[in-house]
């Protein structure tokens, strides 16, 4: 009896995981089209850096309550564990890369990204970030280049590509170059407003935008960064929402990763329930909206994250790291809205690239 219990266990898990795969794999055209995809990229944030976060939150965390759920596999082209710059390519780009390559193939060339293909089919686009603006993730949005440290090469590509919102930090990166460029003025020039440190980022309503709210990065949420991430997200969906045709917002919570590359745990999990917060406020869009897609993954988990000792009721949550970079272990994916049935199931990094343009009715060109 215990053998048939053991098969028949077997025999229904198998039967689950066909079923899932088939639907997570139907074509383009038989799930609803999406007019709207916020694509929510936690940076370094693995299983338990999400579960760490709902502990500490007594078991609230909103990403957590999406109806979707999946995992990702992370490797790049190069290399068995991945860093950013191929992480963020391959969800970008749909394809996979050498580490340290910012919206570029193997052979060192661009590669068209979901940002500049919602470009070109008329819809608005934004990026929205707890690092600077040119760092490795948001730069594989809009930027081609051979490595993530032309931080100046980047900058200047983002006049090229002109996404209609940008928040973060990068200030120096702009202002302060080498080649003696001031590409504020440009960006002015361009229809841009600028917004710094001073700003209020909740008085931009419209127009194009590019707030640089720090000199290089901004600051820990632990060393009072405040509310940049969930502010900027809203004020980045009030503006891009305006376009009839639709809108690609890109969120990052960056600094979910540099926690974990410095092993500081409440580092980690304080970035990660900020990150949340503006998970929070995408997914209250996308449920009024109606036509919105949200999608909440990483691009890789960083440090190796152990949970050791913890209490949901009392939010309390003790953890381990065994490592100071990155692992290659699968990550999480939620989705929520239209299309999101496709994202159930482990796929590939590249896969959430194919499946956004599925619930677009886009076509890579």
């Amino acid at each position: 009896m215990q053998k048939f219990r053991l098969y028949g266990c077997w025999a229904l898990l198998f039967a689950l995981t066909i079923s899932t795969a088939s639907h997570a794999q139907q074509r383009p055209g038989k799930l609803p089209k999406a007019k709207n995809i916020i694509l929510m990229i936690g940076d370094g944030m693995g299983s338990s850096q999400v579960f760490a976060a709902y502990t500490a939150q007594k078991g609230q965390l909103n990403m957590m309550t999406f109806p979707v759920t999946g995992f990702s596999l992370t490797q790049s082209e190069s290399h068995y564990i991945t860093d950013s710059g191929a992480g963020g390519t391959a969800l970008s780009t749909g394809k996979r890369t050498y580490n340290g390559a910012i919206g570029v193939d193997m052979n060192k060339q661009p590669l068209p990204t979901i940002l500049e293909i919602a470009k070109q089919n008329g819809l608005a686009t934004g990026i929205v970030v707890s690092c600077a603006v040119t760092h490795a993730t948001p730069a594989d949005f809009y930027a081609h280049q051979a490595s993530r440290a032309l931080d100046e090469d980047i900058a200047a590509d983002l006049l090229k590509t002109q996404p209609d919102v940008v928040i973060g930090g990068g200030y120096k990166f702009f202002a302060n170059r080498k080649d003696g460029r001031n590409l504020i003025e440009e960006l002015k020039k361009a229809g841009y407003q600028f917004a710094d440190s001073t700003a209020d980022l909740s008085s931009y309503k419209s127009g194009k935008l590019v707030a640089l709210m720090a000199h290089g990065h901004p600051a820990k949420i632990t060393a009072g960064r405040g509310d940049l991430l969930p502010k900027g997200t809203q004020t980045a969906l009030n503006i891009l929402s305006q376009n009839k045709k639709g809108f690609f917002l890109m969120v990052e919570g960056s600094q979910i990763d540099w926690a974990g590359h410095d092993n500081d745990f409440e580092y980690n999990v304080q970035e990660t329930i900020d990150f949340d917060k503006a998970v929070g406020i995408a997914l209250d869009f996308a449920k009024k909206d109606g036509n919105t897609l949200v999608i909440v993954t990483a691009d890789h988990e960083t440090g190796g994250l152990a949970l050791t000792e913890g209490n949901i009721a009392e939010g309390k949550v003790g953890g381990k790291f065994i490592i100071k970079d990155h692992t290659a272990v699968m990550v999480p994916v939620f989705a929520y809205g239209p299309g999101a049935e496709a994202f159930t199931g482990v796929q590939l990094n590249t896969d959430i690239f194919k499946k956004m343009l599925d619930a677009y009715r886009f076509k890579a060109k």
